[in-house]
């Protein structure tokens, strides 16, 4: 039976880059994360190693899933299983290839509550790592992992970060005064420009009040 995996990556060992692009309508700009979003051929913090052939499968199996016109979502933190939860939902997976060992990737981040949480962090000078999602077998011992695939890849906190500054984040902006009111009104308006101002500035009011740096 397959298995559950996960792996983190922090904003440094995935080389991380924000990149800001022009949208294809030319109404505005879109905000990407680019860089390594799985390491091939190492042991890793978790003791599985990812052989480059394994990752060399899962990437095009990914992008066979693009180039079908599948769209590949990821979500703010990791959930318990392979399920990809529509309201957690805060980019979109658009390009992988393979660097050497590694699985490179770029990622869309979309005007979507969560997303909006991400974007508003990133410009807040928060570091955000990612985190592959997938399954597949581990050889006991050697940590070696066979018919691996890769379901998605998250947004995550720095692992050193305690309890992830998403989630703190979300939590934080339930329960502050106005706060399920700015998420509720930016579900329901994604695509208003004075509600998605609203709600940035909510949560960047709520980044200060948690003094995440």
């Amino acid at each position: 039976m397959a298995l559950y995996l996960k792996e983190n990556l922090t904003y440094d060992a995935a080389r991380m880059e924000v990149l800001t692009e022009d949208s294809h309508d030319g109404k505005g700009k879109n905000l990407y994360m680019k860089g390594i979003f799985i390491q091939g051929g190492v042991k890793n913090h978790n003791e599985r190693v990812y052989p480059v052939q394994e990752i060399g499968k899962a990437v095009s199996q990914i992008m066979e899933q693009i180039k079908g016109g599948y769209s590949v979502l990821g979500e703010v933190d990791h959930p318990d299983d392979l399920k990809i939860n529509l309201d957690r939902v805060s980019h979109m997976i658009t390009d992988m290839w393979m660097d050497g060992p590694n699985g490179f990737g770029k990622l869309k981040i979309l005007p979507t509550p969560m997303g909006k949480l991400v974007e508003t962090m990133l410009e807040s000078g928060v570091k955000l790592g990612v985190s592959s999602r997938g399954s597949g077998n581990v050889s006991e011992g050697s940590g070696q992992v066979s018919d691996f695939e890769i379901v998605t890849v998250d947004v995550v906190a720095q692992p050193s970060a305690p309890n992830a500054y998403p989630t703190a984040i979300y939590e934080g902006l339930m329960n502050m005064r106005g706060g399920a009111k700015a998420f509720e009104i930016a579900r329901e308006a994604s695509a208003d420009q004075k509600v998605q101002k609203y709600l940035r500035e909510q949560v960047t009011r709520l980044i200060k009040d948690l003094k995440i740096k």
